[in-house]
Protein backbone atom coordinates (compact mmCIF):
# COMPACT_ATOMS: atom_id res chain seq x y z
CA UNK A 1 0.00 0.00 0.00
CA UNK A 2 1.28 3.09 -0.95
CA UNK A 3 -0.13 6.49 0.28
CA UNK A 4 -1.48 9.11 -1.84
CA UNK A 5 -1.93 12.96 -1.23
CA UNK A 6 -3.27 15.30 -4.04
CA UNK A 7 -3.51 18.62 -4.38
CA UNK A 8 -3.40 21.53 -7.27
CA UNK A 9 -7.59 21.58 -6.98
CA UNK A 10 -9.53 24.40 -6.78
CA UNK A 11 -11.81 27.02 -8.67
CA UNK A 12 -10.88 27.20 -12.31
CA UNK A 13 -12.88 29.44 -15.05
CA UNK A 14 -14.07 27.37 -18.77
CA UNK A 15 -11.27 27.42 -20.78
CA UNK A 16 -8.40 27.78 -18.22
CA UNK A 17 -6.08 25.43 -17.09
CA UNK A 18 -5.56 23.53 -13.60
CA UNK A 19 -2.25 21.00 -13.00
CA UNK A 20 -3.05 17.96 -10.18
CA UNK A 21 0.01 16.80 -8.48
CA UNK A 22 0.03 13.31 -6.07
CA UNK A 23 2.60 12.90 -4.06
CA UNK A 24 3.44 9.42 -2.82
CA UNK A 25 4.91 7.97 0.00
CA UNK A 26 8.91 6.56 -0.17
CA UNK A 27 8.18 3.55 -1.15
CA UNK A 28 9.12 2.12 -4.75
CA UNK A 29 6.75 4.16 -6.49
CA UNK A 30 8.21 3.83 -10.54
CA UNK A 31 6.34 -0.36 -10.01
CA UNK A 32 3.69 1.31 -9.66
CA UNK A 33 0.41 2.38 -12.35
CA UNK A 34 -0.76 5.40 -11.47
CA UNK A 35 -4.24 6.76 -12.74
CA UNK A 36 -6.18 9.32 -11.64
CA UNK A 37 -10.26 9.11 -11.39
CA UNK A 38 -12.92 11.76 -10.82
CA UNK A 39 -16.37 11.77 -9.47
CA UNK A 40 -18.75 14.52 -9.80
CA UNK A 41 -21.89 15.21 -7.95
CA UNK A 42 -24.24 12.82 -8.01
CA UNK A 43 -22.59 10.37 -9.98
CA UNK A 44 -20.50 7.74 -10.36
CA UNK A 45 -16.47 7.81 -9.89
CA UNK A 46 -15.18 7.19 -13.40
CA UNK A 47 -11.85 6.82 -15.16
CA UNK A 48 -9.71 9.71 -16.07
CA UNK A 49 -6.34 8.66 -16.81
CA UNK A 50 -3.80 6.12 -16.19
CA UNK A 51 0.28 6.11 -17.23
CA UNK A 52 2.55 2.72 -16.80
CA UNK A 53 5.43 2.79 -14.65
CA UNK A 54 8.09 4.57 -16.93
CA UNK A 55 5.68 7.13 -18.27
CA UNK A 56 5.90 5.59 -21.91
CA UNK A 57 2.18 5.03 -22.28
CA UNK A 58 -0.68 6.39 -20.69
CA UNK A 59 -4.72 6.34 -21.51
CA UNK A 60 -7.41 8.39 -21.44
CA UNK A 61 -10.73 8.53 -21.46
CA UNK A 62 -12.96 9.90 -24.79
CA UNK A 63 -14.04 12.72 -22.66
CA UNK A 64 -10.75 14.40 -21.52
CA UNK A 65 -8.81 13.61 -24.82
CA UNK A 66 -6.48 16.07 -26.21
CA UNK A 67 -7.13 18.60 -23.16
CA UNK A 68 -5.62 16.28 -20.05
CA UNK A 69 -2.49 15.23 -19.71
CA UNK A 70 -0.56 12.94 -17.23
CA UNK A 71 2.61 12.26 -16.47
CA UNK A 72 4.99 11.33 -13.78
CA UNK A 73 8.16 12.39 -12.03
CA UNK A 74 9.77 8.72 -10.21
CA UNK A 75 12.33 10.60 -9.18
CA UNK A 76 10.46 12.61 -7.39
CA UNK A 77 7.16 10.22 -6.32
CA UNK A 78 5.09 12.33 -8.27
CA UNK A 79 2.34 11.87 -10.73
CA UNK A 80 0.48 14.49 -12.32
CA UNK A 81 -2.82 15.61 -14.26
CA UNK A 82 -2.31 19.23 -16.59
CA UNK A 83 -5.76 19.78 -16.99
CA UNK A 84 -6.33 22.54 -20.11
CA UNK A 85 -9.16 23.58 -21.63
CA UNK A 86 -11.24 22.96 -18.56
CA UNK A 87 -15.49 22.45 -19.07
CA UNK A 88 -17.95 22.64 -16.52
CA UNK A 89 -18.49 19.14 -16.88
CA UNK A 90 -15.18 18.49 -15.40
CA UNK A 91 -16.29 19.70 -12.04
CA UNK A 92 -15.75 17.07 -9.73
CA UNK A 93 -13.43 15.27 -6.86
CA UNK A 94 -10.43 13.95 -8.56
CA UNK A 95 -8.65 11.27 -6.94
CA UNK A 96 -4.57 9.93 -7.29
CA UNK A 97 -4.95 6.15 -7.52
CA UNK A 98 -2.39 3.35 -8.07
CA UNK A 99 -1.40 -0.70 -8.49
CA UNK A 100 0.95 -2.66 -8.73
CA UNK A 101 1.19 -4.91 -12.06
CA UNK A 102 0.26 -7.66 -9.82
CA UNK A 103 -3.11 -6.51 -9.36
CA UNK A 104 -6.16 -6.05 -11.81
CA UNK A 105 -7.20 -2.81 -9.61
CA UNK A 106 -6.07 0.13 -8.33
CA UNK A 107 -6.03 -0.85 -4.83
CA UNK A 108 -4.34 2.55 -3.36
CA UNK A 109 -6.36 5.91 -3.33
CA UNK A 110 -5.77 9.20 -2.30
CA UNK A 111 -8.90 11.41 -0.59
CA UNK A 112 -9.09 13.35 -3.46
CA UNK A 113 -9.25 17.34 -4.19
CA UNK A 114 -11.74 19.45 -5.72
CA UNK A 115 -12.02 21.01 -9.02
CA UNK A 116 -14.26 23.30 -9.92
CA UNK A 117 -14.95 24.68 -13.22
CA UNK A 118 -17.43 27.57 -13.65
CA UNK A 119 -18.72 29.36 -16.97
Amino acid sequence: QVQLVESGGGLAQAGGSLRLSCAASGRTFSSYVMGWFRQAPGKEREFVAAINWSGSSASYADSVKGRFTISRNNAENTVYLQMNSLKPEDTAVYYCAARTYDSSSFGSWGRGTQVTVFS
